[in-house]
């Protein structure tokens, strides 16, 4: 087993990575910045280095910064984590150059999957069900015209190396589609140093639906059931439970089967997240590939009982999932959900950074709080909102949604807005409690400002 593991992240998904080390007997380096030198990372790892000024770009972000403490400590692997470089082929790279384990997909598996066309094709000939769409890259307008008479508007189009919703826009007709396009190419250049773009049919108002996967360097995949994750607002979720009602277990087991194939056939290792999207008809179709841990990788862990982060460790230390899993006759207990509790006004969304003056964490029976954040520390602007994560687990849904509407009454946070008040009033509301929701949820019922 590793000895020492250095966390290149911050925040709540450090803390993780440092128990999921602790429990396993393995010490840690922390890397902060200079925003985040009282951070509980930097103060629950066995050791800690300041790896820069608190832009990101110079410090969470700084390759070099990064491999030179893993250096100075005699770090023998690094995690990740979310954001950041988690899906950096990269630094997955330098990494192993440098004689550091990197805990999670290989290099060219990461840069693979982080081309959503590439990745696309390798899940079509797993048999994982794709939307119809472009066959590669669109190489001129003249062939995006074809194609989207052929597959019928509305499209989207989409940025091969995209994420976050750049690069992304929705084309209702063939007027639209020389301007539009021109418009995602120049932001998929701008944001990704590629204006590759790809077409594919849209699907209006889905649930956005992903399927968690572990898998080993000796051939093994398992899927670990799927998270519901269509509360969004502008691409960026809010809620996310397992499993999801739209999915029975005939569907889970369909797709749970292609995702063993598609995955196996292109040596996929450790943890990912295969992200799907659900129309009216109740079909799913494959859209992206993340290849790292997720930030709602608790709802799986509460359903299943596998610690994904420490399963994440033992993979990238060469052990078979046989052993990680006993039995690999994975079945879901109960039901859970996880509100993400961001620093910002839960009417108008503006973020609101600043020094957390008091401070109430809930607990009781199925309550779990994923959190950095103690009373007299600082959300700093610098960086994601997220103040944490609250995770209620129940024997079904509606006992984990009562679960969550308990410990939300609970969690006090003072000195700064939260979006506690609008998890409130989404849980509350009759179409969420039915499970009635997608994509379109939060700005069709009202929760949305209007933009001015």
């Amino acid at each position: 087993m590793f000895e020492k593991i250095l966390i290149a992240n911050r925040g709540e998904i450090a803390l993780r990575v440092i128990c999921a080390c602790k429990e396993l007997g393995i010490r840690t380096v922390a890397v902060y910045s200079e925003a985040d030198r009282h951070s509980l990372h930097a103060r629950f790892a066995d050791e800690a280095i300041c790896i820069g000024p608190a832009k990101s770009a110079r410090s969470y972000l700084d390759i070099p910064s990064v491999i030179s403490a893993a250096e100075i400590t005699n770090a023998d692997a690094i995690h990740p984590g979310y954001g950041f470089l988690s899906e950096n082929a990269d630094f997955a790279e330098v990494c192993e150059t440098s004689g550091l384990t990197f805990i999670g997909p290989r290099p060219e598996i990461i840069r693979k999957m982080g081309m959503k066309q590439l990745a696309r094709t390798a899940m079509k000939e797993g048999g994982v069900p794709i939307l119809p769409g472009s066959e590669g890259i669109l190489q001129s307008l003249e062939e995006a015209l074809e194609l989207g008479e052929q597959i019928g508007y509305p499209v989207m189009i989409k940025a091969s190396a995209g994420g976050g919703g750049r690069g992304m826009r929705v084309v209702r007709n063939a007027e639209e589609l020389g301007p539009l396009m021109a418009q995602a190419q120049a932001e998929a250049a701008a944001a990704f140093s590629n204006g590759d773009l790809y077409m594919e049919k849209l699907v209006e108002n889905p649930r956005h639906i992903e399927f968690q996967v572990l898998a080993d360097h000796h051939g093994n995949v398992e899927v670990l059931g799927e998270r519901e994750c269509s509360l969004q607002r502008r691409h960026q979720k809010l809620i996310e439970e397992s499993p999801s009602v739209a999915v029975n277990d005939e569907l889970r087991q369909r797709i749970s089967k292609a995702l063993q194939v598609a995955l196996g056939n292109i040596g996929y290792t450790n943890a990912g997240t295969v992200e799907f999207l659900m129309g009216a008809d109740g079909q799913l179709h494959f859209i992206e590939v993340n290849a790292r841990i997720q930030v709602e990788h608790p709802v799986t862990e509460m359903v299943t009982g596998v610690d994904l982060v420490k399963a994440q460790i033992r993979i990238a230390n060469g052990e078979n999932l046989n052993n990680i899993l006993p039995g690999r006759n994975l079945k879901l207990r109960g039901h859970a959900i996880e509100c993400r509790i961001n620093a910002e006004h839960p009417v108008t969304f503006v973020p609101s950074p600043g020094n957390i003056t008091g401070l109430n964490l809930p607990g009781g029976a199925g309550i779990r709080v994923d959190t950095a954040a103690y009373q007299g520390g600082v959300i700093p602007p610098y960086y994601d909102s997220l103040v944490g994560k609250l995770i209620a687990h129940g024997a079904d849904r509606t006992e984990a949604i009562a679960r969550m509407k308990r410990a939300l009454d609970m969690f006090v946070v003072e000195g700064i807005y939260t979006s506690i008040p609008l998890h409130q009033k989404l849980l509350n509301h009759p179409d969420f409690v039915a499970g009635n929701i997608d994509t379109g949820f939060i700005q069709r019922h009202g929760f949305m400002p209007e933009k001015k």
